[in-house]
Formats: C-alpha cells, structure tokens, sequence
C-alpha cells in the first residue's frame, strides 16, 4: 500500500494531465470517427466507413459557401484587427500619456463583456445608421471583438523585450525607424503572428456575435448550429478535423522553428 501511494503521490501530476487531455479531445476524436460514417442524411448513429465524406467535402448543401463566408469574415478581420491592435499595443506599452489606465481598462472591456451584450448592441448600433445586417457588419463586430485579444497578446510580448537591444542599435548609428524595422518589429513578430492566429481562431469559431450581425448571411459555425437538430453532416466533421489538424500542424512548425533557431 505504502509503494502503491508512493507511485501516486510521484504521479499524481501526470495522472491529472492523462485525465485531462483525454476529456478535453474526446469530442475531437468523435468528430474525426464520425467524419468517415456513411451516414446519408443523419450523422448520429455509426452506419458504416466510407472516404467518400473526406472525397467530398462540399456534399453537403450550402457546407463549402458558409465556409467560404467564415474564411474571408476570419481573414478581414485578423487583418484589421491585427494591424489596429498592434498599433494599440505599442502606443500602451512603449508611451505614457493622460488616459492610459483607462484606456487599459476599456481594451479588457470587450474580453469581459458577454457575447450576447456585444452582438445585440453592436446590431441596435447599425440599425440606428440604418445598416443591414450582412457581410461587412459582421466583419466589423468581429474586429471590434478581436482587437483586445490582439491588444493582450501582443503588449505582452512588447513588455518581455530587453530595451537594452534598441539602446545597442541607436549606439551603431540606426535612427528609430531602422531600429523598429531592423530590431524591434522581428522581435515581436512572434507576438503579432500568435495574435493573428488567435483573432483568426476566435472570428472563425464565433456564433453569437455572428448570430446577431450576419443576416441571413451563414457563416460555417451558423450552418453546424442549423443542423444540429437533424444531425450534423458528415461532411462538417471532415471540415472541422482539418481545421483542427491544420492548427495542429501550425503549432508543431512553430514549435519546430522556434528551437531550430535557438539552437543555431
């Protein structure tokens, strides 16, 4: 009993962490099974395996044009989000100027704020201009929901850098842009681009705020919300599991050139 609670008290941390990443991909690897049933209409029920679901992905009606909407939303978004947060983060951590603190505190406001309260009054806003819902209302909530995870990320990234790096490019002659071009930028380039992926991952993800802005618009995350009640096609499961590999896949190389490049 002593060696049996010896063995757990050594492994407990590992046990929790099995535990752990076992529930948490479960549903992904449902998904991933259920991406190869044969399952016709309805995707609830194992019917049989096929690749005729990965040979096809668009089988199912409307599936390739709602992601379609969700890609080119997810991309204008990270975009402009990317750029306005950015410039957001460097004038937060790098000046000093009246309002600072709030401003701090307004950026956390939209990371704190429910979902519903920001889709509706983000919708009343437009109508009030008298702008319908659709694309490019949704691409502007989206922005607007993004840019303080973009802000976050790479504020954080900003406050890590040794200011002593700037310090040695101005002592060998650089002006500033030469520095922020040649020095500070591929420094925190590896924060922008964790930004960007994140932006992309929480605009391509959305339903509420996309609920609310999109009109009669459907987006991928609307097209699997409306077929939940009949049954998810398999086709969906196919996009999801290659959405989750193709981030899987971004990781591990970015994982993969981060320590090739500490090595050299």
């Amino acid at each position: 009993m002593k060696q049996i609670s010896r063995w757990f008290g050594r492994n407990l941390i590992r046990i929790y962490a099995v535990v752990a990443f076992t529930y948490l991909f479960i549903p992904v690897a449902y998904t991933f099974a259920f991406s190869f049933n044969d399952s016709g209409k309805s995707n609830l029920v194992w019917k049989g395996f096929t690749f005729d679901n990965w040979k096809n992905p668009c089988g199912a009606p409307e599936i390739c044009s709602a992601l379609g909407n969700s890609i080119k939303i997810g991309f204008l978004a990270t975009v402009f989000s990317t750029i306005l947060g950015t410039m957001i983060a460097f004038a937060l951590g790098r000046h000093k100027f009246k309002g600072r603190s709030t401003t701090n505190l307004l950026i956390f406001l939209p990371m704190a704020t429910p979902e519903i309260v920001l889709g509706a009054s983000l919708l009343s806003l437009f109508l009030v201009f008298k702008i319908n819902p659709g694309f490019w209302p949704t691409v502007i909530a989206h922005v607007l929901f993004c840019v303080s995870f973009v802000v976050v990320t790479v504020k954080a990234r900003i406050a890590s850098l040794d200011p002593r790096l700037e310090q040695a490019a101005m002592d060998l002659y650089a002006n500033e842009r030469e520095t922020f071009r040649r020095v500070t930028l591929p420094l925190v380039a590896p924060g922008i681009a964790a930004a960007a992926l994140l932006a992309f991952s929480l605009s391509f993800d959305d339903f509420i705020i996309t609920n609310f802005n999109s009109g009669t618009m459907t987006t991928f995350p609307k097209f699997v919300y409306t077929s939940a009640a009949r049954g998810i096609p398999a086709q969906a499961n196919v996009i999801g599991s290659s959405m989750f590999f193709l981030a899987l896949a971004i990781v591990v190389i970015g994982q993969f050139v981060g320590r090739k490049r500490k090595v050299s």
